[in-house]
């Protein structure tokens, strides 16, 4: 059974608000959701099947996937008019992730070797997910600081395009951190695999 999980993103999207005087404040507000979808089979080879075949699909692609978490960033900033200077008052960067993963609904009757080979592919998995949605929140931190730092402008005009560019350039880094994680856990999946099964082969082990 290959890994190809994915995660899917929605670009952030702010909106402006324009404020006279106000303190300023800053905040990150992230959600995390499941669902699931149901598979059956009492081999390898048909749990195999079903996944291939009611899997969630990636953006802009029909393949379908062990399991995905799409990711949505949204976020608002006020900005601050005083003395001709116009500087960013409050910024609320929220991110949801929705991690979707398989559920074996045929497990009764299977095979103990199977069951074994099962848990741990789908402890894998979610693992795998829950640290797309970990990189998720980390980065909706990481702009947040990023566009509060931000130096003051002539305008808020001029203020407000170099939110949008920052916002911008946060998500273009969080596309190539989770492509990253990706490429790493793809080369590392066999490794992975067998070192789960033989830590549960040797727990069952020690158990009797």
């Amino acid at each position: 059974m290959p890994l190809a999980v994915r995660y899917m993103v929605v670009p952030i999207a702010f909106s402006i608000a324009l404020s006279l005087c106000s303190p300023s404040a800053a905040e990150v507000i992230a959600s995390k959701s499941y669902s699931y979808f149901d598979i059956r089979g009492k081999t390898a080879d048909e749990l195999d099947r079903e996944l291939s075949r009611r899997g969630p699909t990636a953006s802009g692609s029909s393949a379908r996937h062990p399991g995905a978490t799409k990711i949505r960033f949204g976020g608002e900033a006020t900005y601050i008019q005083n003395s001709g200077r116009c500087h960013v008052g409050n910024v609320k960067v929220t991110v949801h992730t929705q991690i979707i993963l398989p559920r074996w609904s045929s497990r009764k009757g299977a095979s103990k070797e199977l069951s074994m080979i099962w848990d741990a592919l789908s402890s894998d998995i979610k693992r795998h997910e829950e640290r797309h949605a970990e990189i998720a929140r980390d980065q909706a931190r990481a702009m947040e600081r990023s566009i509060r730092a931000l130096p003051q402008q002539r305008s808020c005009e001029a203020m407000q395009e170099l939110v949008s560019n920052e916002s911008a350039r946060g998500i273009e880094e969080h596309d190539r951190q989770q492509a990253r994680f990706d490429r790493v856990e793809a080369v590392n999946f066999q490794k992975r695999m067998l070192r789960l099964l033989n830590n549960r082969i040797n727990g069952r082990a020690g158990a009797k």
